[in-house]
Protein backbone atom coordinates (compact mmCIF):
# COMPACT_ATOMS: atom_id res chain seq x y z
CA UNK A 1 0.00 0.00 0.00
CA UNK A 2 1.65 3.35 -0.67
CA UNK A 3 2.30 6.15 1.60
CA UNK A 4 -0.42 8.44 2.86
CA UNK A 5 2.01 11.22 1.90
CA UNK A 6 6.03 11.33 0.79
CA UNK A 7 7.81 14.01 1.25
CA UNK A 8 7.40 15.02 -2.31
CA UNK A 9 3.66 15.21 -2.29
CA UNK A 10 3.01 17.34 0.98
CA UNK A 11 5.85 19.56 -0.19
CA UNK A 12 3.65 20.20 -3.91
CA UNK A 13 0.62 20.30 -1.91
CA UNK A 14 2.21 22.78 0.65
CA UNK A 15 4.65 24.89 -1.57
CA UNK A 16 6.53 24.21 1.64
CA UNK A 17 10.04 23.47 1.37
CA UNK A 18 11.66 20.37 2.66
CA UNK A 19 14.70 20.17 5.49
CA UNK A 20 16.67 17.13 6.14
CA UNK A 21 16.03 13.62 4.94
CA UNK A 22 13.41 12.23 2.77
CA UNK A 23 10.63 10.54 4.38
CA UNK A 24 6.90 9.29 4.07
CA UNK A 25 4.28 9.29 6.22
CA UNK A 26 0.97 7.03 6.72
CA UNK A 27 -0.95 9.35 9.26
CA UNK A 28 -1.37 13.02 10.71
CA UNK A 29 -1.82 14.24 13.89
CA UNK A 30 -1.63 17.32 15.99
CA UNK A 31 -0.88 15.70 19.35
CA UNK A 32 2.70 14.69 20.26
CA UNK A 33 1.09 12.88 22.81
CA UNK A 34 -0.71 10.29 20.18
CA UNK A 35 2.07 10.04 18.13
CA UNK A 36 2.06 6.57 16.10
CA UNK A 37 5.05 5.72 14.25
CA UNK A 38 4.93 7.05 11.03
CA UNK A 39 3.21 10.03 11.50
CA UNK A 40 3.53 13.49 10.21
CA UNK A 41 3.01 15.71 13.17
CA UNK A 42 1.76 18.88 12.48
CA UNK A 43 2.69 21.90 14.79
CA UNK A 44 0.21 24.06 15.40
CA UNK A 45 0.27 27.34 17.51
CA UNK A 46 -2.66 28.15 19.47
CA UNK A 47 -3.46 30.68 22.55
CA UNK A 48 -1.93 28.43 25.60
CA UNK A 49 0.12 25.88 23.20
CA UNK A 50 2.80 26.19 20.76
CA UNK A 51 3.46 22.72 18.87
CA UNK A 52 7.19 23.64 17.98
CA UNK A 53 7.97 22.99 21.44
CA UNK A 54 6.67 19.75 21.19
CA UNK A 55 8.75 18.36 17.70
CA UNK A 56 11.41 17.23 19.61
CA UNK A 57 9.19 14.71 21.19
CA UNK A 58 7.09 14.01 18.70
CA UNK A 59 10.29 12.43 16.37
CA UNK A 60 11.83 11.07 19.49
CA UNK A 61 8.09 8.90 19.75
CA UNK A 62 8.43 8.32 15.79
CA UNK A 63 6.96 10.76 13.86
CA UNK A 64 8.55 10.56 10.54
CA UNK A 65 8.48 14.44 9.94
CA UNK A 66 6.89 18.16 10.93
CA UNK A 67 4.89 20.44 9.55
CA UNK A 68 6.31 23.76 11.42
CA UNK A 69 6.63 27.53 9.92
CA UNK A 70 10.24 27.71 11.99
CA UNK A 71 12.39 25.62 12.78
CA UNK A 72 13.24 24.74 16.42
CA UNK A 73 16.06 24.72 18.25
CA UNK A 74 18.47 21.69 17.94
CA UNK A 75 16.48 20.24 14.69
CA UNK A 76 18.36 21.84 12.00
CA UNK A 77 19.12 18.58 10.12
CA UNK A 78 15.67 16.49 11.16
CA UNK A 79 13.07 15.80 8.48
CA UNK A 80 11.07 19.10 8.35
CA UNK A 81 7.93 20.42 6.21
CA UNK A 82 9.11 24.31 6.30
CA UNK A 83 5.99 26.71 5.52
CA UNK A 84 4.37 30.29 6.06
CA UNK A 85 1.39 29.31 8.37
CA UNK A 86 1.39 25.80 9.86
CA UNK A 87 -2.86 26.30 9.61
CA UNK A 88 -2.92 27.28 6.28
CA UNK A 89 -0.46 24.03 5.94
CA UNK A 90 -2.52 21.97 7.27
CA UNK A 91 -5.29 22.81 5.07
CA UNK A 92 -3.37 23.00 1.68
CA UNK A 93 -2.83 19.41 2.86
CA UNK A 94 -6.41 18.92 3.14
CA UNK A 95 -7.19 20.32 0.05
CA UNK A 96 -4.70 18.27 -1.88
CA UNK A 97 -5.83 15.12 -0.27
CA UNK A 98 -9.65 15.99 -1.65
CA UNK A 99 -8.41 16.67 -5.26
CA UNK A 100 -6.69 14.07 -4.94
CA UNK A 101 -9.18 11.30 -3.79
CA UNK A 102 -12.17 9.40 -5.95
CA UNK A 103 -13.84 8.33 -2.76
CA UNK A 104 -17.49 9.51 -2.64
CA UNK A 105 -17.94 11.68 0.22
CA UNK A 106 -20.91 12.45 3.21
CA UNK A 107 -21.02 15.75 4.92
CA UNK A 108 -23.15 15.29 8.28
CA UNK A 109 -24.13 17.93 10.60
CA UNK A 110 -27.31 18.61 12.76
CA UNK A 111 -28.14 20.15 16.39
CA UNK A 112 -27.75 16.59 18.05
CA UNK A 113 -27.10 12.88 16.17
CA UNK A 114 -24.18 14.06 14.49
CA UNK A 115 -21.40 11.38 15.51
CA UNK A 116 -23.95 8.06 15.90
CA UNK A 117 -25.20 9.03 12.70
CA UNK A 118 -21.48 9.47 11.20
CA UNK A 119 -20.82 6.26 13.12
CA UNK A 120 -24.02 4.20 11.28
CA UNK A 121 -23.23 5.49 8.03
CA UNK A 122 -19.10 4.37 8.17
CA UNK A 123 -20.41 1.20 9.12
CA UNK A 124 -22.82 0.98 6.36
CA UNK A 125 -20.59 2.09 3.85
CA UNK A 126 -18.13 -0.67 4.55
CA UNK A 127 -20.39 -2.70 2.99
CA UNK A 128 -19.71 -1.35 -0.04
CA UNK A 129 -15.77 -0.19 0.43
CA UNK A 130 -13.12 1.01 1.78
CA UNK A 131 -14.51 3.48 4.42
CA UNK A 132 -13.21 6.13 6.77
CA UNK A 133 -15.00 8.84 9.11
CA UNK A 134 -14.36 11.38 11.53
CA UNK A 135 -12.35 10.25 14.14
CA UNK A 136 -14.04 11.48 17.69
CA UNK A 137 -15.40 14.77 17.41
CA UNK A 138 -13.20 16.44 15.36
CA UNK A 139 -15.56 18.11 13.58
CA UNK A 140 -14.19 21.78 13.27
CA UNK A 141 -11.86 24.44 11.93
CA UNK A 142 -9.06 22.09 12.87
CA UNK A 143 -10.56 18.82 12.80
CA UNK A 144 -12.16 19.14 9.49
CA UNK A 145 -8.88 19.55 7.74
CA UNK A 146 -7.07 17.30 9.56
CA UNK A 147 -9.43 14.43 9.10
CA UNK A 148 -9.31 15.06 5.42
CA UNK A 149 -5.34 15.46 5.73
CA UNK A 150 -5.51 11.85 6.69
CA UNK A 151 -7.84 10.75 3.69
CA UNK A 152 -6.27 7.13 2.38
CA UNK A 153 -6.01 7.51 -1.26
CA UNK A 154 -7.83 3.97 -2.16
CA UNK A 155 -11.01 4.90 0.12
CA UNK A 156 -13.82 3.97 -1.45
CA UNK A 157 -16.36 6.50 1.04
CA UNK A 158 -15.78 8.83 3.45
CA UNK A 159 -18.01 10.73 5.95
CA UNK A 160 -17.11 13.79 7.96
CA UNK A 161 -18.67 15.33 10.62
CA UNK A 162 -19.04 19.15 10.60
CA UNK A 163 -19.95 21.46 13.48
CA UNK A 164 -20.73 24.57 14.52
CA UNK A 165 -22.02 26.95 17.47
CA UNK A 166 -21.69 29.89 15.63
CA UNK A 167 -22.87 30.96 12.25
CA UNK A 168 -20.29 31.05 8.88
CA UNK A 169 -18.19 27.83 10.54
CA UNK A 170 -19.82 25.23 8.38
CA UNK A 171 -19.04 27.14 5.18
CA UNK A 172 -15.48 26.89 4.68
CA UNK A 173 -15.77 22.89 6.12
CA UNK A 174 -17.70 21.75 3.77
CA UNK A 175 -16.25 23.85 0.85
CA UNK A 176 -12.91 22.08 1.83
CA UNK A 177 -14.75 18.66 2.12
CA UNK A 178 -16.92 19.38 -1.16
CA UNK A 179 -19.38 15.95 -0.20
CA UNK A 180 -21.13 14.55 -2.69
CA UNK A 181 -23.59 14.11 -0.06
CA UNK A 182 -24.76 16.29 2.61
CA UNK A 183 -26.99 15.11 6.20
CA UNK A 184 -29.00 17.48 7.87
CA UNK A 185 -30.09 15.75 11.28
CA UNK A 186 -32.08 18.06 12.54
CA UNK A 187 -32.30 21.39 13.84
CA UNK A 188 -33.24 22.44 17.34
CA UNK A 189 -32.47 25.07 19.94
CA UNK A 190 -28.55 24.05 20.51
CA UNK A 191 -25.87 27.09 21.24
CA UNK A 192 -29.05 29.43 20.32
CA UNK A 193 -26.66 31.74 22.86
CA UNK A 194 -25.03 32.61 20.02
CA UNK A 195 -27.93 33.39 17.42
CA UNK A 196 -30.87 35.57 17.61
CA UNK A 197 -33.33 32.66 16.88
CA UNK A 198 -33.37 28.77 15.80
CA UNK A 199 -33.82 30.38 12.15
CA UNK A 200 -30.46 31.29 12.40
CA UNK A 201 -29.32 27.75 13.43
CA UNK A 202 -31.11 26.47 10.54
CA UNK A 203 -29.20 28.78 8.44
CA UNK A 204 -26.46 27.95 10.26
CA UNK A 205 -26.59 24.23 9.65
CA UNK A 206 -27.53 24.66 5.35
CA UNK A 207 -24.49 26.12 5.32
CA UNK A 208 -23.53 22.51 4.63
CA UNK A 209 -25.03 22.35 1.26
CA UNK A 210 -23.03 25.52 -0.01
CA UNK A 211 -20.10 22.98 -0.45
CA UNK A 212 -22.12 20.20 -2.78
CA UNK A 213 -20.37 19.08 -5.29
CA UNK A 214 -22.36 19.12 -8.67
CA UNK A 215 -24.92 16.81 -9.07
CA UNK A 216 -25.09 15.91 -5.41
CA UNK A 217 -27.54 14.89 -3.10
CA UNK A 218 -28.53 16.72 0.34
CA UNK A 219 -30.66 14.66 2.93
CA UNK A 220 -33.28 16.02 4.94
CA UNK A 221 -35.34 15.35 7.90
CA UNK A 222 -38.91 16.51 6.61
CA UNK A 223 -40.66 15.91 10.43
CA UNK A 224 -38.50 19.10 11.56
CA UNK A 225 -39.89 21.82 11.72
CA UNK A 226 -37.24 23.77 9.91
CA UNK A 227 -37.54 21.58 6.87
CA UNK A 228 -38.94 23.87 4.31
CA UNK A 229 -36.47 26.38 5.14
CA UNK A 230 -33.74 24.53 4.70
CA UNK A 231 -35.42 23.25 1.31
CA UNK A 232 -35.75 26.16 0.27
CA UNK A 233 -32.59 27.17 0.73
CA UNK A 234 -31.20 24.16 -1.34
CA UNK A 235 -33.00 25.17 -3.98
CA UNK A 236 -31.90 28.80 -4.36
CA UNK A 237 -28.26 26.63 -4.06
CA UNK A 238 -28.92 24.82 -7.01
CA UNK A 239 -29.17 21.74 -4.81
CA UNK A 240 -31.69 19.89 -7.20
CA UNK A 241 -31.65 16.65 -5.81
CA UNK A 242 -33.13 16.48 -2.44
CA UNK A 243 -33.50 13.28 -0.30
CA UNK A 244 -35.98 13.13 2.30
CA UNK A 245 -36.88 10.64 5.84
CA UNK A 246 -39.56 10.84 8.06
CA UNK A 247 -43.21 9.88 8.86
CA UNK A 248 -44.81 11.79 5.97
CA UNK A 249 -46.03 9.52 3.46
CA UNK A 250 -44.34 11.35 0.96
CA UNK A 251 -41.21 10.74 2.23
CA UNK A 252 -38.27 8.79 0.28
CA UNK A 253 -37.48 7.36 3.30
CA UNK A 254 -40.46 6.70 5.36
CA UNK A 255 -40.97 5.36 8.73
CA UNK A 256 -43.14 2.54 10.28
CA UNK A 257 -42.16 1.69 13.59
CA UNK A 258 -39.21 2.24 16.06
CA UNK A 259 -39.07 -0.02 18.99
CA UNK A 260 -36.30 0.65 21.36
CA UNK A 261 -35.77 -2.35 23.62
CA UNK A 262 -33.18 -3.26 26.43
CA UNK A 263 -30.15 -4.51 23.97
CA UNK A 264 -31.06 -2.07 20.79
CA UNK A 265 -33.74 -0.55 18.54
CA UNK A 266 -35.76 -1.95 15.96
CA UNK A 267 -36.82 0.11 13.02
CA UNK A 268 -39.02 -0.96 9.91
CA UNK A 269 -39.57 1.58 6.95
CA UNK A 270 -40.16 1.79 3.29
CA UNK A 271 -37.67 2.77 0.85
CA UNK A 272 -38.93 4.10 -2.31
CA UNK A 273 -41.66 1.77 -1.73
CA UNK A 274 -40.27 -1.19 -0.81
CA UNK A 275 -40.24 -2.49 3.13
CA UNK A 276 -36.77 -2.86 4.75
CA UNK A 277 -36.87 -3.81 8.67
CA UNK A 278 -33.29 -3.13 10.51
CA UNK A 279 -32.04 -3.17 14.15
CA UNK A 280 -29.67 -0.24 15.57
CA UNK A 281 -27.48 -1.14 18.18
CA UNK A 282 -28.40 2.52 19.93
CA UNK A 283 -31.06 2.06 22.76
CA UNK A 284 -33.41 4.71 22.44
CA UNK A 285 -36.06 6.48 19.25
CA UNK A 286 -33.76 9.10 18.33
CA UNK A 287 -31.11 6.64 17.65
CA UNK A 288 -33.78 4.59 15.23
CA UNK A 289 -34.97 7.95 14.13
CA UNK A 290 -31.47 8.87 12.98
CA UNK A 291 -30.84 5.57 11.10
CA UNK A 292 -33.91 6.33 8.94
CA UNK A 293 -31.15 9.05 7.80
CA UNK A 294 -28.33 6.74 7.09
CA UNK A 295 -30.56 5.10 4.94
CA UNK A 296 -31.96 7.51 3.09
CA UNK A 297 -28.17 8.64 2.07
CA UNK A 298 -27.55 5.03 1.51
CA UNK A 299 -30.36 5.35 -0.85
CA UNK A 300 -29.49 8.99 -2.15
CA UNK A 301 -26.16 7.30 -3.62
CA UNK A 302 -27.84 4.44 -5.32
CA UNK A 303 -26.40 1.73 -2.97
CA UNK A 304 -27.73 -1.41 -2.44
CA UNK A 305 -29.29 -0.99 1.23
CA UNK A 306 -29.69 -4.69 2.48
CA UNK A 307 -26.16 -5.28 2.65
CA UNK A 308 -25.85 -2.96 5.38
CA UNK A 309 -28.67 -3.01 6.87
CA UNK A 310 -26.35 -5.77 9.48
CA UNK A 311 -24.10 -2.97 10.44
CA UNK A 312 -26.23 -1.64 12.01
CA UNK A 313 -26.35 -4.21 14.67
CA UNK A 314 -23.21 -3.99 15.92
CA UNK A 315 -22.94 0.46 15.89
CA UNK A 316 -23.92 1.58 19.51
CA UNK A 317 -23.82 4.70 22.06
CA UNK A 318 -19.92 5.42 22.94
CA UNK A 319 -18.94 6.41 26.38
CA UNK A 320 -20.02 9.77 27.57
CA UNK A 321 -22.36 9.78 24.73
CA UNK A 322 -25.12 7.59 26.49
CA UNK A 323 -23.02 4.33 26.28
CA UNK A 324 -24.25 1.86 28.67
CA UNK A 325 -21.95 -0.22 31.10
CA UNK A 326 -22.10 -2.54 34.08
CA UNK A 327 -20.14 -0.84 37.06
CA UNK A 328 -19.74 -1.96 40.51
CA UNK A 329 -21.17 0.09 43.52
CA UNK A 330 -19.33 -0.16 46.74
CA UNK A 331 -22.02 -2.57 48.23
CA UNK A 332 -20.40 -4.93 46.32
CA UNK A 333 -23.37 -5.46 43.90
CA UNK A 334 -23.47 -3.79 40.46
CA UNK A 335 -25.37 -1.11 39.00
CA UNK A 336 -26.39 0.47 35.09
CA UNK A 337 -24.43 3.39 34.15
CA UNK A 338 -25.83 5.49 31.18
CA UNK A 339 -22.92 7.72 30.89
CA UNK A 340 -23.88 10.89 28.95
CA UNK A 341 -20.99 12.78 30.52
CA UNK A 342 -19.74 14.03 27.46
CA UNK A 343 -22.45 17.01 26.35
CA UNK A 344 -26.36 18.18 27.24
CA UNK A 345 -29.08 20.02 25.33
CA UNK A 346 -32.77 19.78 25.58
CA UNK A 347 -34.15 17.71 23.20
CA UNK A 348 -30.47 15.33 23.78
CA UNK A 349 -31.83 15.33 27.24
CA UNK A 350 -34.98 14.42 26.67
CA UNK A 351 -34.05 11.50 24.81
CA UNK A 352 -31.65 10.24 27.58
CA UNK A 353 -34.95 10.94 29.68
CA UNK A 354 -36.73 8.08 27.82
CA UNK A 355 -33.28 5.54 27.57
CA UNK A 356 -33.07 5.94 31.41
CA UNK A 357 -37.09 5.81 32.46
CA UNK A 358 -37.35 2.37 29.89
CA UNK A 359 -34.39 0.37 31.56
CA UNK A 360 -34.97 -2.20 34.31
CA UNK A 361 -33.49 -1.61 37.67
CA UNK A 362 -34.26 -1.27 41.22
CA UNK A 363 -34.16 2.30 41.68
CA UNK A 364 -33.35 5.36 39.06
CA UNK A 365 -30.66 7.32 40.22
CA UNK A 366 -30.41 10.53 38.06
CA UNK A 367 -27.68 12.87 37.91
CA UNK A 368 -28.30 16.44 35.39
CA UNK A 369 -25.93 19.24 35.02
CA UNK A 370 -26.15 22.76 33.59
CA UNK A 371 -27.21 22.67 29.48
CA UNK A 372 -24.60 25.56 28.49
CA UNK A 373 -24.95 27.95 25.32
CA UNK A 374 -29.00 28.79 25.89
CA UNK A 375 -28.74 32.24 26.28
CA UNK A 376 -31.75 34.21 27.26
CA UNK A 377 -33.98 30.55 27.32
CA UNK A 378 -31.56 28.66 29.64
CA UNK A 379 -34.34 29.51 32.81
CA UNK A 380 -37.26 27.77 30.73
CA UNK A 381 -35.11 25.50 29.24
CA UNK A 382 -34.10 24.18 32.44
CA UNK A 383 -37.66 24.26 34.41
CA UNK A 384 -39.01 22.97 30.87
CA UNK A 385 -37.63 19.80 31.97
CA UNK A 386 -39.76 18.82 34.60
CA UNK A 387 -42.71 16.90 32.42
CA UNK A 388 -39.49 14.29 30.80
CA UNK A 389 -37.75 13.82 34.02
CA UNK A 390 -41.66 12.82 35.42
CA UNK A 391 -42.11 10.08 32.54
CA UNK A 392 -38.65 9.42 33.55
CA UNK A 393 -39.51 8.49 37.33
CA UNK A 394 -36.20 8.51 39.34
CA UNK A 395 -36.35 7.65 42.31
CA UNK A 396 -33.32 10.23 43.56
CA UNK A 397 -32.49 13.40 41.76
CA UNK A 398 -28.84 15.23 41.60
CA UNK A 399 -28.52 18.24 40.16
CA UNK A 400 -25.79 20.84 39.68
CA UNK A 401 -25.56 24.13 38.56
CA UNK A 402 -26.55 27.59 38.35
CA UNK A 403 -28.93 26.87 35.88
CA UNK A 404 -30.41 23.63 37.26
CA UNK A 405 -31.58 25.43 39.82
CA UNK A 406 -34.48 26.30 37.71
CA UNK A 407 -35.57 22.44 37.29
CA UNK A 408 -34.99 21.95 41.21
CA UNK A 409 -37.41 24.45 41.92
CA UNK A 410 -39.81 23.45 39.13
CA UNK A 411 -39.44 20.14 40.84
CA UNK A 412 -40.25 21.31 44.42
CA UNK A 413 -38.12 20.37 47.24
CA UNK A 414 -39.30 17.13 47.70
CA UNK A 415 -38.11 15.83 44.59
CA UNK A 416 -34.47 16.57 44.75
CA UNK A 417 -32.37 14.17 46.75
CA UNK A 418 -29.10 17.27 46.43
CA UNK A 419 -28.60 20.40 44.36
CA UNK A 420 -24.96 21.28 44.06
CA UNK A 421 -23.00 24.35 42.38
CA UNK A 422 -20.75 21.97 40.95
CA UNK A 423 -20.40 18.20 39.58
CA UNK A 424 -17.30 17.37 41.96
CA UNK A 425 -19.56 18.53 44.97
CA UNK A 426 -21.76 16.17 43.88
CA UNK A 427 -19.53 13.08 43.03
CA UNK A 428 -19.13 11.72 46.71
CA UNK A 429 -22.82 11.65 47.61
CA UNK A 430 -23.45 10.15 44.51
CA UNK A 431 -21.11 7.57 44.56
CA UNK A 432 -22.14 6.86 48.12
CA UNK A 433 -25.75 6.66 47.29
CA UNK A 434 -25.71 4.43 44.28
CA UNK A 435 -26.24 0.91 45.24
CA UNK A 436 -26.73 -2.74 43.85
CA UNK A 437 -29.20 -3.32 41.17
CA UNK A 438 -29.74 0.76 40.43
CA UNK A 439 -30.13 2.60 36.95
CA UNK A 440 -27.75 5.64 36.89
CA UNK A 441 -27.99 8.20 34.61
CA UNK A 442 -25.10 11.20 34.37
CA UNK A 443 -25.83 13.70 31.77
CA UNK A 444 -24.60 17.31 31.40
CA UNK A 445 -22.77 20.08 29.34
CA UNK A 446 -18.98 19.11 28.76
CA UNK A 447 -17.81 22.57 30.95
CA UNK A 448 -19.68 21.13 33.78
CA UNK A 449 -17.27 18.57 34.56
CA UNK A 450 -19.73 15.75 35.11
CA UNK A 451 -16.89 13.24 34.00
CA UNK A 452 -16.01 13.70 38.16
CA UNK A 453 -18.76 11.84 38.92
CA UNK A 454 -18.82 8.86 36.40
CA UNK A 455 -14.96 8.47 38.23
CA UNK A 456 -16.30 8.50 41.78
CA UNK A 457 -18.76 6.04 41.26
CA UNK A 458 -16.29 3.80 39.14
CA UNK A 459 -13.62 4.71 41.75
CA UNK A 460 -15.69 3.62 44.85
CA UNK A 461 -16.34 0.30 43.26
CA UNK A 462 -13.13 -0.50 42.49
CA UNK A 463 -12.29 0.01 46.03
CA UNK A 464 -14.83 -1.98 47.55
CA UNK A 465 -13.37 -4.85 45.20
CA UNK A 466 -10.07 -3.84 46.61
CA UNK A 467 -11.49 -4.63 49.91
CA UNK A 468 -13.57 -7.89 49.69
CA UNK A 469 -10.20 -8.66 48.34
CA UNK A 470 -8.05 -7.70 51.33
CA UNK A 471 -6.08 -5.10 49.35
CA UNK A 472 -5.41 -1.52 50.44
Amino acid sequence: MSALWTRDSAVEATHGKALGPDWTADGVTIDSRKIEPGDLFVALTGERVDGHDFVAAALASGASAALVSRVPDGLDDAPLLLVDDVMDGLEDLARFARARSTARIVAVTGSVGKTGTKEMLAACLSAHGKTVATAGNLNNHIGAPLSLARLPQDCAFAVFELGMNHANEIRPLTRLVAPHAAIITNVEPVHIEFFDGIEGIADAKAEILEGIEPCGVAVLNCDNAHYDRIRRRARDLGVDRVVTFGHAATCDVRCLEIAPGANGTTVSATVAGGEYAWTVGGIGEHWGFNSLGVVAVLHALGLEIMPCLDRLAGVSAMRGRGGQTTIATADGGSALLIDESYNASPPAVRAALSVFGAAPGKRRILILGDMRELGGTAPSAHAGLKDALDAASPDEVFLCGETMAHLRDALGPDRVTLWAETADALAGPVAETVKDGDVVLIKGSLAMGMKAIVSALEAAGTADRRLAAGGR
